[in-house]
């Protein structure tokens, strides 16, 4: 028996009725950001501290990549500053006791010298006075007096350099040279450092994308991981409903099994419509815009268990706060 017309009428008026939505309710998914953590400097994967669905805690390790290289680099550096230093502080310095004992032997020495030589000039004079002998010595005894007290000058002022040091000029290029060295060392502390890196915040192990023994490229991500603040919802909302959506307007989010509603907050609205008409707008085509809106959960103010409760993908839906069920 085929059903009557008001029959059919009733039945499509009923199935009408049940596919309407609520205008505060919006379906959409869970959306991570993940972090990637990765090398500057390429290397083979020496050591793989994490598996795939582990979670971790912030500072746990997370892999080493081989830094025999970079190592030799190191040590090469912090020789390269030591020599560095050692030239400096001897620049600093003044010469060795035994060196200063051997100047002021000389200098004593030229100064024995110089007073012989005074002693015979004046006998030289008194025997040239007497005529016992020819001006020609007096000549001599006067040129040894000359000699020998210039000798006596020059150790003088050797033996206050040996006192004094190196010249300022070269003590600021030593100094100089230090710093240098010193910035070679923290270069190459910063690479040994980037082969050894660490968790840094907890989060899940999303994937691994490496293998102990593998060639890591630099910059190539090893692991992906998950912080559970990081996850949020992500849903898309008509053009007709924008102008009552705002940041910070608070939502909750329901999804399947969920014990009960996640309360979150709309962290952002997109300037731009998405899946929109090539055609230009009017009052025809304007419904069919829609907007990409996320929100993010309480995590982001430290309760991490609710977002640790979505995983990215999972269906959501997403209710404006305060709207009827």
């Amino acid at each position: 028996m085929k059903p009557t017309l008001p029959v059919l009428l009733c039945a499509t008026l009923l199935l009408g009725a049940c596919q309407r939505t609520d205008p505060d309710v919006f379906p959409g998914y869970a959306e991570g950001e993940y972090v990637r953590l990765a090398s500057p400097i390429a290397g083979t994967l020496a050591k793989l501290h994490l598996r795939r669905g582990d979670r971790v805690a912030a500072g746990a390790p997370a892999f080493v990549l081989e830094q025999d290289s970079e190592q030799a680099a190191r040590n090469e550096a912090a020789a390269r500053l030591a020599r560095a230093q050692a030239v400096l502080d001897n620049l600093k310095k003044g010469r060795r006791p035994d060196e200063l004992a051997a100047l002021q032997a000389q200098a004593a020495r030229a100064q024995a010298a110089l007073d012989l030589s005074l002693a015979n000039l004046a006998r030289q004079q008194q025997l040239v006075s007497a005529r016992y002998v020819s001006p020609a010595r007096l000549d001599e005894a006067n040129s040894a007096v000359s000699r020998d007290r210039a000798q006596v000058r020059e150790l003088q002022a050797q033996l206050r350099i040996a006192r004094q040091g190196a010249r300022a000029d070269e003590i600021r290029a030593a100094e100089q040279e230090v710093a240098a060295a010193v910035a070679q060392v923290a270069q190459a502390d910063w690479r040994v450092a980037r082969k050894t890196l660490n968790v840094p915040a907890a989060a899940d192990v999303a994937d691994v994308l490496y293998r102990e023994g593998e060639l890591v490229p630099a910059g190539a991500p090893v692991v992906s991981l998950l912080p559970p603040g990081n996850v949020k919802a992500r849903f898309f909302v008509p053009e007709a409903a924008l102008g009552r959506i705002r940041l910070g307007q608070p939502v909750t989010i329901a999804c399947d099994g969920c014990p009960a509603p996640l309360p979150a907050t709309i962290s952002y609205i997109a300037p731009q419509a998405e899946y929109t008409s090539p055609q230009i707008y009017s009052k025809e085509n304007r419904a069919s815009l829609v907007f990409m809106v996320e929100a993010r959960s309480a995590a982001q103010e430290g309760k991490a268990d609710n977002a640790a409760r979505l995983h990215p993908g999972q269906p959501l839906e997403i209710r404006l706060a305060g709207s009827a069920r």
